[in-house]
């Protein structure tokens, strides 16, 4: 048995939902499918879900944000092996 699932987006957000499935070469019904099958997979969202900071925390120097940036592109490339 199959069950379907509808909602509402904005007219843009549909639109390109649906040239970006295009492009993929999927549908966008597809899409959907994966997207529930990897929520279920996950037990919740396939990826982080946050609330984003109130405000920016700028760094106090040039140097910090140079050491942030290195420390984080090493961090991901470890990720990634």
């Amino acid at each position: 048995m199959s069950m379907q699932i509808a909602t509402r987006v904005d007219d843009d957000q549909a639109m390109l939902f649906r040239e970006t499935t295009k492009r993929l070469g999927i549908t966008p019904a597809d899409a959907l499918r994966m997207f529930i099958s990897a929520f279920n997979d996950y037990r919740g969202f396939p990826y982080a879900v946050r609330v984003p900071r109130e405000e920016a925390e700028p760094f106090t120097s040039e140097r910090e944000a140079t050491d942030y940036a290195s420390r984080l592109a090493l961090r991901m490339s470890d990720e990634t092996r």
